[in-house]
């Protein structure tokens, strides 16, 4: 999994937010059309794209978009 993929998928998840505004340091939950419908969105991908399962606390617990990766990467090397 490469964060520019990841990132794409996660823009992916938003209608008026341009992929060029995320990077990895993104404060995902700043962000205008962040809400809790977009966070199951994410999960949702996540699940579909990277066959993993992030609980609700993590994905509230998680700042970037930099922490999120990093939870799925956590879950792809166990």
């Amino acid at each position: 999994m490469e964060m520019k993929d990841f990132i794409e998928h996660f823009v992916e998840q938003f209608d008026e937010t341009p992929s060029v505004e995320v990077s990895p340091q993104t404060h995902h939950h700043e962000m205008d059309e962040w809400s809790s419908m977009i966070a199951l969105s994410v999960m949702a991908m996540i699940d579909e794209e990277y066959d993993v399962q992030i609980k609700a606390d993590e994905m509230r617990n998680s700042k970037t978009v930099q922490d999120l990766y990093d939870i799925v990467q956590s879950y792809l090397n166990k």
